[in-house]
């Protein structure tokens, strides 16, 4: 725009004391205006501050001061009710609920519930609460999965919405008594949503979910809690094989493959997947783990990836794996795991660093700590490791001791790894230095780069690709055989 050529044309109405802000929002009569803020090394789930100042006639901000937050508390988003009052998610009981400032400038719990109103602020403009004109709110809350409901203020009563909705994004929108979202369940994908709060109705008004295929192959999931290592909770779902078409032998016990989502500060979401689809409908088990350092569950649960990062997410994606086993749900010689970037470097992680696997599968990974942690990524996440790992000034023999490019000469079990060569946030050098370090160790693998794809494929030939690739790895290492599907050279 304007201040292309011309950096001075920017009014500036922040003070500049931190390297991040977003969010901001102004009061109903113009005269406020709040807006979160947080430094390195610190993430935005780690500690936020939420910072008000006045706005003055010429419309710039003066008297800027940290109202709430800090760095032990993460304040997820703020916003003016219509009244005037400034309201705002914290997870400061160790959930992230919401508090409305009263007179007296005192914070007061709306909804005190061990629930999730808020989340890990990822993008800017995530939005999981919306002031309505009536003075209630709606939000979009839960554990694990989450809901859309309706707060009472004055109460502390939320009724939620009736429907199918497992999964509600953090991009609420209202207008008068109406709350529109996007949503999506186990039987179908996103679809924007429309509620009335007047009359109760809830209704799909866009992107309106159709059957990509029959859905008598898309597999019923189940939620599941895992005893972990010194009995933790682990959280899952598990989604067993199933075609209507197909089944194994009565006395055969199906393979399966772990999944580790990204992030890590994230969830794996309990909405419809077509390529979970993919793999069920063959024959092959998914789990999905939500490990501790997962979002949906309170801080504490969050807190536990703390400098043990390349620890905990493998162990808890292991205890699964060896649970399904136990309880002869699954195969232990033909167990797998498969994740993409956080996910992958915890593939990499487990392949590396345990027996458990028979093979997996790493897209778009971080494999070397010290690197990624040295300038190999973006600014958002450039300190990120501080925290997951611990500070690496401190503590640079641990970057060394948990990275799997350290530690290729551990890796026995055959694997196919996946990197887009224009991926800014997870280099393909991270690639390329792990294959160099295993050169000459003679482990089945292929390694596909894939020309114009970043961090994520996008390309439905690139993703026919990996997902063809990935089944054909699984079917040479656990004795499958599907049909029509090219088969994968593994080098040595």
């Amino acid at each position: 725009g304007s201040a292309a050529g011309d950096r001075t044309a920017v009014r500036e109405l922040s003070d500049g004391r931190h390297r991040f802000v977003t969010g901001p929002r102004l009061s109903p009569d113009g005269g406020r205006a709040a807006w979160l803020a947080w430094d390195h090394p610190r993430m935005p789930w780690d500690g936020t501050e939420l910072v008000v100042a006045d706005v003055t006639e010429g419309g710039t901000f003066s008297g800027a001061r940290t109202a709430f937050g800090g760095p032990e508390e993460s304040v997820a988003q703020v916003e003016w009710a219509p009244d005037g009052a400034l309201v705002y998610s914290s997870d400061r009981s160790g959930w992230w609920n919401l508090y409305r400032v009263g007179p007296d400038g005192e914070p007061r719990a709306l909804c005190p519930r061990e629930e999730e109103f808020g989340g890990p602020l990822w993008k800017i403009g995530h939005r999981w609460f919306a002031p309505l004109e009536s003075g209630l709110i709606a939000v979009v809350h839960g554990v694990g999965a989450t809901a859309l409901g309706v707060l009472d203020p004055a109460t502390g009563e939320v009724v939620d919405t009736a429907g199918p909705w497992t999964e509600w994004s953090p991009a609420l929108a209202v207008h008068g008594t109406r709350v529109v979202g996007i949503a999506a369940s186990p039987r179908t994908g996103h679809e924007i949503v429309e509620f009335d709060t007047a009359t109760g109705r809830a209704r799909v008004v866009g992107a309106a979910h159709t059957d990509a295929v029959d859905p008598a192959y898309c597999p019923e999931p189940q939620i599941r809690t895992f005893a972990g290592p010194d009995g933790r909770d682990v959280h899952a779902h598990i989604y067993p094989p199933h075609s209507p078409t197909h089944a194994a032998p009565d006395d055969e016990l199906p393979p399966y493959v772990v999944w580790a989502h990204g992030g890590p500060t994230g969830h794996s979401p309990l909405v419809l997947d077509l390529e979970i689809a993919y793999f069920t409908s063959r024959g092959i088990g998914v789990a999905e783990v939500n490990y501790g350092g997962s979002t949906g569950y309170g801080r504490e649960y969050r807190n536990r990836l703390r400098e043990q990062w390349g620890v905990v997410d493998v162990e808890d994606c292991a205890a699964v794996a060896l649970a399904l086993a136990a309880e002869g749900t699954a195969d232990r010689d033909r167990l797998a795991i498969r994740g993409g970037s956080a996910g992958g470097w915890t593939t990499a992680a487990s392949l590396t660093g345990t027996d458990v696997y028979a093979c997996g599968t790493i897209l778009y990974p971080i494999l070397d700590l010290t690197a990624w942690g040295s300038g190999e990524t973006h600014d958002f996440e450039s300190q990120y490791l501080e925290s997951l790992v611990g500070p690496l000034a401190e503590v640079p023999a641990r970057y060394v001791e948990r990275s799997p490019a350290e530690h290729a000469e551990r890796l026995t079990a055959p694997f196919l790894l996946l990197q887009g060569l224009d991926d800014v946030i997870c280099p393909p050098a991270q690639c390329e230095r792990f294959l160099a370090r295993l050169e000459g160790r003679r482990v089945p693998h292929a390694y596909i780069a894939f020309e114009g794809e970043s961090h994520g494929f996008r390309r439905a030939d690139t993703m026919i690709r990996v997902l063809e690739s990935e089944l054909s790895l699984y079917a040479q290492v656990f004795g499958l055989h599907p049909t029509g599907i090219p088969t994968l050279e593994l080098s040595k």
